[in-house]
């Protein structure tokens, strides 16, 4: 049976709206000869007011150590230090400081399952079997040698990023394979070792004692690896590797690495904690990482919702695509909403992050028509689902996926997308339907589509940089239309709607201005197998607050009746219009992607 809920009990981190930033893309404050093209930390402190402004408490920093950028930082070479492109330590002390004269926080990144292949240890790893850092990472000798004279790696498992690669990376040096679950540059640390782990604390303690706020924690639940690295079953025949994750997710000594690290280190501070915890959904497994008596995080994010296109019997199931009904969003989101009230967990609420595609673009429609329109319903969902609120750079402007005409080979830059593309143009002939299916599942998942620079303004490179610069990245050629600049002055009194932006600011002053229902509160599927529209009930603990959502996900009017007993006695916002909703019938005729809120007596 699930254990008595704490649910209800306030915590600042429950009620905080975190905003991801990712460094490279958000704005260059101090360009110079070396970094014109890139964001940096200044940048980031020159838009601490405006992120102030529209309703943000903590500002989570995808990584800014100093890397090779093999994965775009998530390649660590030092994790006490910052890379020259982005800045100093000092940047970042003014970035704390700024921030708390804001009253807001910054959390940083952990990036601790693996390392750069430059980092110092591993160096020193490599130098020699006798290296006393040797055992740091994970180093197996060769299966035994094909025909060919080929070292065989120790077992078949696939890169997480490049699932025709071989997880093992050949040292010829040694004569041995070290572990690199993601990609031949990222190398796997040995956990089972207590300096590693100690070393771990000690990066955590840095970031802590100079004002950091907590960590997101980077695919933590793969800390743990079977130690006798068994071979995976065959879930592509046609593929030499195969996906391992059920040998190294949630480990054997995870929960144990988990606790230390929360009775050494977070137990010390007031924190806020979110995993990157894939490829597990079960509750009772969850919740032993994020339950409020588990010592390990606070909550951690879940992949259901972004993983509704996928094919799950598909060995890749990253590269697929299939169509998918509002009845499974629903059952999803519902789910977690119900689930960790019941089983006293917390949900971590995101619909964005750097590896995935826009969600305009994913669950409504990003067309010229519709994408105002959908970017609020989605507002309008995540502000009113329990839980912390992640809310990614430029999801507050509607930003989508670049076109489908940009060119595969020259404007997709994450080691994924070019991983997946080299593979799919040496199984596909130019000009054949399979290399046309790949293109289309480039332009509808590759991460690349969240890291596009963020559009301020219709200026130059939407003003993330100077005019004369090349940002590292393509700017999405719809900036002039759609940008900060523009949505933050749009003169909503005359046009009689808001912007995306000021929706954006509205649902957040509104979600805090009800936290008891909207944070706290129980929740309530109403309607559960209608295809077109999404309604649900939100009410606070002590049954004071009732607030009704319905939100239509389709390019048409539908009419919708509320329940006979439930009686709204104010309609508070339509996502469409500004003005308070006068209409009292039971059925409202709620438009293409419109979304609606009513007080409940």
């Amino acid at each position: 049976m699930p254990p008595k809920s704490n649910y209800t009990t306030a915590k600042w981190w429950k009620e905080a709206v975190v905003y991801q930033v990712y460094p490279a893309s958000f704005k260059c404050g101090r360009p110079t000869s070396k970094t014109n093209g890139w964001g940096d930390i200044t940048g980031i402190t020159e838009k601490v007011p405006y992120l102030k402004s529209l309703g943000v408490d903590i500002v989570w920093l995808s990584p800014i150590y100093p890397s090779p950028q093999v994965d775009m930082g998530y390649d660590i070479a030092d994790y006490k230090s910052v890379d020259p492109r982005y800045g100093t330590l000092a940047d970042v002390d003014l970035l704390i400081r700024t921030l708390k004269d804001h009253d807001m926080k910054l959390m940083m990144d952990l990036v601790v399952n693996h390392t750069s292949d430059q980092h110092a240890w591993f160096v020193e790893s490599a130098s020699s079997k006798d290296s006393p850092k040797r055992n740091w990472y994970i180093w197996r000798p060769a299966k035994g040698f094909d025909a060919a004279g080929n070292p065989v790696p120790p077992n078949n498992w696939a890169q997480i990023l490049g699932d025709a690669l071989s997880a093992w990376t050949w040292h010829e040096e040694t004569q041995e394979f070290y572990l690199t679950l993601h990609t031949s540059a990222q190398v796997e640390l040995n956990w089972e070792n207590p300096d590693v782990v100690a070393a771990v604390y000690d990066v955590m303690e840095f970031w802590l004692r100079r004002g950091a706020c907590g960590f997101r924690m980077d695919v933590i639940n793969l800390i743990s690896k079977d130690q006798s690295f068994p071979d995976a079953p065959i879930i592509d025949p046609a593929s030499k590797y195969q996906p391992g994750e059920q040998f190294y997710t949630n480990g054997p000594r995870f929960h144990e690495f988990m606790h230390g690290i929360y009775d050494n280190v977070l137990s010390k501070y007031d924190t806020v904690t979110v995993g990157e915890t894939p490829y597990i959904t079960d509750i009772k497994e969850i919740i032993k990482t994020v339950g409020s008596t588990a010592r390990e995080l606070n909550m951690a994010f879940n992949f259901d919702h972004v993983e509704i296109e996928d094919i799950k019997t598909k060995g890749d199931s990253k590269w697929s695509l299939r169509d998918w009904k509002l009845t499974e969003l629903k059952g999803i989101l519902s789910g977690w909403q119900k689930r960790m009230r019941e089983w006293d967990g917390w949900n971590a609420i995101f619909l964005e992050c750097h590896d995935q595609a826009r969600s305009v673009s994913r669950y409504t429609s990003d067309t010229g028509e519709f994408r105002d329109r959908g970017a609020k319903l989605l507002a309008l969902l995540e502000t009113t689902l329990g839980g912390t609120i992640f809310l990614y750079q430029g999801q507050e402007i509607g930003m989508r996926n670049f076109p489908m005409e940009w060119d595969p080979d020259t404007e997709y830059k994450d080691i994924e997308s070019v991983n997946f593309w080299n593979k799919s143009k040496a199984l596909h002939p130019v000009g054949s339907k399979g290399l046309a299916e790949a293109r289309t599942l480039l332009h509808k998942k590759a991460r690349d589509h969240a890291r596009t620079p963020m559009q301020w303004s219709a200026a130059p490179h939407a003003g993330f940089t100077v005019p004369d610069a090349t940002p590292w990245m393509r700017v999405n050629d719809d900036y002039e239309t759609v940008n900060v600049e523009a949505q933050m002055s749009f003169p909503w009194q005359s046009k009689g709607e808001l912007s995306v932006w000021q929706y954006w600011q509205w649902a957040l002053q509104h979600r805090k201005a009800y936290r008891d229902a909207f944070v706290y509160g129980d929740f309530e599927d109403l309607d559960f197998d209608n295809e077109k529209v999404f309604a649900y009930l939100r009410t606070s603990a002590e049954g004071k607050e009732s607030w009704l959502v319905m939100m239509n996900w389709t390019a048409s009017a539908v009419e919708w009746t509320v329940p006979s007993d439930i009686h709204v006695t104010r309609w508070v916002s339509s996502t469409l219009q500004t003005a308070p909703l006068v209409d009292s019938q039971s059925t409202i005729t709620l438009q293409a992607f419109e979304g609606i809120i009513g007080s409940c007596s």
